[in-house]
């Protein structure tokens, strides 16, 4: 199952963490898993070299975090919008993915 949390600070998203996998097909054949994937490094990238916006990020196979240093307001429409994206992926594949919000107290507490 493919893990998604979104950390909100002051009802602000600070960042997000998803991990796993879906399981639902063969690694290179999973769409649930390369439509996550995509999703979530388009809202990164856009985030850090779009917008420039400072972010601590860390990756590996199964596994990203990004928790931004600065700017929160600015990156809201695109957090929100992959929130929105991965809560409908939810829905579609309850059993394959589930999207949970935390709050915190600071940003970079995450």
């Amino acid at each position: 199952m493919i893990k998604v949390n979104f950390y909100l600070s002051d009802d602000l998203i600070c960042g997000y963490e998803i991990s796993g996998h879906s399981g639902s097909a063969n690694a290179g054949e999973d769409i649930i898993c390369a439509s996550v994937s995509s999703a979530a490094y388009m809202a990164a990238n856009t985030v850090t070299d779009v917008l420039f916006i400072n972010a601590q990020i860390d990756v590996k196979d199964g596994y990203m975090k990004i928790v931004l240093d600065e700017k929160l307001s600015d990156a809201q429409p695109v957090l929100k919008g992959l929130r929105l994206h991965l809560e409908s992926l939810a829905g579609d594949y309850p059993k394959n993915i589930k999207v949970t919000t935390s709050q915190i107290r600071r940003c970079q507490n995450a």
